[in-house]
């Protein structure tokens, strides 16, 4: 009678009639509570309803009412599994296959729960045990290889992977695994390898096409990987971390507007992420979108766990946009965050937002110790080959179209071949500029090390045999300390680009003058300092103005007005100044006030600026950027320049006087702050150099109501260009070779960097 309704029910199931098929089951159980085969498939059906408890309790019914079901057991170990029962699902799977010891599903799963209960030498043996049953299974070799590789028995596991795929070739999972371990394993080429092999079989998989743009970033293949997240995202546009990806890749081609694109997608799709929108508004920063990147950073600052360096370059931000409304609360703030110890600005930030040597000092240390602390231990070679001239290298990121360059193209070509080697390590693009032409043949070697980082150049450079480093950058943008910090040479020296300390035991000497690093400042410099006997600042005396004059009209300049300007960078204009400035144009009937536009939030703000002052804002005037020579050319058209402070001014102190313009400069107490005086000293015009924020105004107000005065200043500055300290770039070439030569002869005795005076034995 049984077996009957049985073969009932099953031709029932057959045929689809689920639910007739259970009535027969039920009325079977109701006979016989304990009925195997009613249970079972009950069971079965139950499952397949949805009613996964139920199905649990009669499949279990049933192992138990037949220990020898190795089937049942399987299927009570699955749906156990399935519920996260998993101590309960192993009994089940241990008891199929102590019926069973073939079992290979049953050994398969059992081994999955092994894993989630992070149980990996029981995993490790029971795939072993799954291979050893089936040796011909891909899908055995490819678990048994992840049971391998959480062993950290890494080379059976890629033996394994690749036994997975032998056997099954068109395995993705295999390749992919594979692919996972190499890059785990830093074996980035044969990673990228498996990885394309696994896309081969799956050429639509988001997760191998993510991986290769990954692969390709970590290979430093900038290229590549953007376009290898391109084509990820082409399928999977709202993933926000892969436009992230993108992006960081785009910025390290330097592709910047298409970087910032990609930053503005990822933080459209998660704004709440804030490392994507720090990543936005450090691209916006980059891009000098100033008043964006303050609002994208006080966004940040909002969040518990905002970054420290927040309030200092919301500081920076306000400064290039000359808003300074809250500029006294974020001084306050980076004051306050420096004297913590904690990192609130880069050093060159807070060289124009701070005064003090001592503040300068604490951020330079802070900086140093968090970015570059140096090699661990000293990377000097112990036996140097002897040379017949000293060998100097120059590294910069400026051997270009860059102030640095204009300033020092002539010191290069004036070296003295017969005593010194000179080498250009260059570590930005070739812009292709005729002033890249000329660098080039102004060395005797030029070496491109864009491509290496810090450690790979440091070997590069090590084997060169360097006698003398001389970093032109120091902190500035796109400076790379950190190959100072690698020892690449016996003596080290920074110069000329950053204006301050760096605070770090592996640069031997800051190269100065005594203007802007009086012996009383010395304690605020960790460097000893090589002072030169004119001024420190280089220039380069074969440049000519070749521009046509133009009219004041043409930069929208009054025809007969007194034109005060200043072209330094709008970052430096803080409120101090501006409002000395708006008190001269007030007493000057007729007079403007000639500027840089780096932006239009800058024009917007200072006009308001003036406005609230009592200043018609159109009594400010705005001048593009625009080629070096054309710079030149307009500064004629200006009756005075008006410096700044902190931060004074500096290549543009030197073309201003180079073009017979006076300036005005206040002593500062800083590096930065005192640049401007040691060139008017150099220049020869020391009268222009004042004491106090009062003197400054005074004296400005004086040449502007004195014509007589000021055209004799003209007329100072044009007779003194051809013999000035300032623009003689063969003397001061020979100053500089002189400082070298006494760098390395105390190095070669074996007596440790020393302040000195070029030309004396010590300092007076």
């Amino acid at each position: 009678m049984s077996e009957a309704l049985l073969q009932d029910a099953l031709q029932l199931r057959r045929s689809g009639k689920i639910a007739e098929a259970a009535e027969i089951y039920r009325t079977l159980l109701r006979r016989q509570p304990d009925h195997f085969e009613a249970l079972h498939a009950l069971g079965i059906i139950s499952y397949q309803t949805g009613k996964i408890e139920e199905a649990e309790r009669l499949i279990g019914q049933a192992a138990a009412s037949n220990p020898g079901a190795s089937e049942a057991a399987y299927n009570h170990a699955c749906l156990l599994q399935r519920m996260n029962r998993l101590e309960e699902a192993l009994s089940a799977f241990d008891r199929a296959i102590a019926v069973r010891p073939d079992y290979i599903e049953a050994l398969v799963n059992r081994g999955g729960v092994l894993w989630t209960l992070k149980r990996f030498p029981e995993a490790l043996a029971n795939s072993q045990r799954v291979v050893d049953v089936r040796p011909d299974l891909a899908e055995a070799w490819n678990n048994h290889g992840s049971a391998l590789q959480a062993a950290e028995r890494f080379e059976e596991a890629l033996a394994a992977y690749d036994r997975a795929a032998v056997l099954k070739p068109n395995y993705a999972e295999a390749w992919k695994n594979k692919a996972i371990l190499l890059a785990r394993l830093q074996r980035h080429e044969e990673s990228l390898e498996a990885n394309d092999k696994a896309l081969q079989r799956l050429p639509d998989n988001p997760e191998l096409l993510a991986r290769r743009g990954d692969l390709f970033a970590l290979m430093n293949r900038h290229d590549e990987a953007a376009a290898a997240y391109d084509n990820y995202l082409k399928r999977k546009p709202d993933d926000a971390k892969a436009w992230h990806a993108r992006g960081f890749a785009l910025k390290l081609l330097n592709r910047r507007p298409e970087a910032l694109a990609c930053f503005e997608r990822a933080v459209a799709l998660e704004p709440n992420e804030s490392a994507l929108r720090e990543n936005r508004a450090n691209m916006l920063f980059e891009l000098e979108r100033f008043e964006e990147a303050a609002e994208d950073y006080q966004i940040l600052q909002a969040s518990p766990a905002a970054p420290t360096w927040l309030p200092g370059y919301i500081a920076i931000c306000h400064l290039h946009c000359c808003d300074w409304r809250t500029l006294e609360s974020e001084r306050a703030q980076v004051s306050a965050g420096l004297e913590a110890g904690a990192f609130v600005i880069d050093p060159t930030g807070n060289a124009i937002l701070s005064n003090s040597l001592a503040e300068q000092l604490q951020c330079a240390h802070i900086w140093a110790g968090g970015k570059y602390p140096g090699a661990s231990a000293p990377l000097r070679q112990p036996e140097r080959p002897q040379h017949d001239k000293i060998r100097i290298a120059y590294l910069s990121a400026d051997f270009r179209a860059h102030a640095t360059a204009f300033l020092m193209a002539g010191v290069f070509e004036h070296h003295d071949r017969s005593r010194f080697e000179t080498l250009a390590v260059s570590y930005s693009a070739d812009d292709r500029s005729p002033m890249r032409s000329r660098l080039e043949r102004s060395f005797d070697r030029f070496i491109d090390i864009r491509d290496m980082n810090d450690a790979e150049a440091a070997v590069v450079l090590r084997d060169l045999d360097i006698d003398i480093a001389v970093d032109l950058k120091g902190y500035t943008a796109e400076g790379r300390p950190g190959l100072l910090g690698q020892r690449i040479a016996p003596v080290q020296a920074h110069y000329l680009g950053f204006p301050g300390t760096m605070a770090v035991d592996y640069v031997d000497y800051l190269i100065a003058d005594r203007i802007v690093i009086p012996p009383e400042h010395r304690a605020f410099y960790t460097e000893q300092i090589a002072y030169l006997p004119d001024t420190y600042q280089c220039n380069d005396r074969a440049r000519q103005v070749l521009v046509p004059p133009h009219s004041r009209a043409d930069y929208g300049l009054p025809e007969r007005g007194f034109v005060f300007s200043c072209f330094n960078n709008n970052h430096k204009i803080l409120p101090e100044t501006f409002q000395i400035w708006m008190r001269l144009l007030s007493q000057v009937d007729g007079s403007v006030l000639w500027l840089l536009r780096d932006n239009e939030v800058v024009v917007r703000n200072l006009r308001r600026e003036a406005a609230a002052k009592g200043v018609a804002p159109e009594r400010l005037v705005f001048a593009p950027r625009t080629d070096p020579q054309s710079h030149l050319a307009r500064q004629s058209l200006a009756d005075l320049f008006l410096d700044t402070q902190p931060y004074t001014a500096h290549t543009t102190a030197s073309d201003a006087l180079w073009m017979g313009l006076p300036l005005v400069t206040m002593l500062g107490s800083t590096f930065a702050g005192r640049v401007a005086a040691s060139l008017l000293e150099a220049a020869g015009v020391p009268e222009l150099i004042t004491y106090s924020s009062e003197e400054y105004e005074t004296l400005a107000l004086r040449l502007a109501r004195e014509p007589a005065t000021l055209a004799s200043l003209k007329a100072k500055l044009r007779a003194n260009r051809d013999s000035c300290a300032l623009f003689d770039t063969a003397r001061f070439t020979r100053n500089l070779e002189a400082a070298f030569v006494q760098m390395w002869e105390r190095n070669k005795a074996g007596l440790p960097p020393e302040t000195f005076v070029t030309g004396s034995a010590s300092p007076s």
